[in-house]
């Protein structure tokens, strides 16, 4: 008889952080109330389709699901609306990333404004260390246009 072992596939991933950050002229509560909404991502990234939500709150999992055909499977791990906060794995993508994972954060930032920050931690899932800059490059990319997209929606 065999033995089985607790076994994952789902990792923190290790590397540089890719960060985006926009000042947006709205209040926290009204920038939060846009990149808090877990299941509402396609408001501020065009290349959504829309997204399936499975559960509510901490331990709920989103499936995006892109114009271009790809899927990314995504569950919260936390989440802290007093602080404005929360954070996210992958757990699976028909994209060339393996394990990831991200937090979206909005701060006051004066009168008016708040900075709005998405973090990421990403590493591909085929390739060599030598393909990590593009990678990189391409979570950085996204994750720009994106928040750009935020302080586009308060301009």
């Amino acid at each position: 008889m065999q033995t089985f072992e607790p076994d994952t596939l789902i990792a923190n991933p290790t590397g540089v952080p890719v960060v985006a950050s926009v000042l947006v002229n709205a209040e926290p509560a009204k920038v939060w109330n846009i990149v808090g909404n877990f299941a509402g991502f396609p408001v501020f990234i065009p290349a959504l389709s829309h997204i399936e939500m499975t559960g509510t709150g901490v331990r709920s999992v989103r499936k995006k699901l892109f114009k271009d055909g790809n899927v990314v499977i995504e569950q919260l791990n936390s989440r802290d609306d007093a602080a404005m906060h929360m954070t996210w794995s992958l757990i699976y993508t028909s994209l060339n990333i393996g394990n990831l994972w991200a937090a979206m954060q909005v701060e006051p930032a004066g009168q008016g404004q708040s900075r709005a920050t998405w973090t990421i931690i990403g590493e591909p899932y085929t390739g060599t260390e030598a393909d990590r800059p593009g990678f990189q490059a391409f979570l950085q990319a996204f994750a720009d246009d994106a928040m750009n997209n935020v302080r586009n929606l308060f301009a």
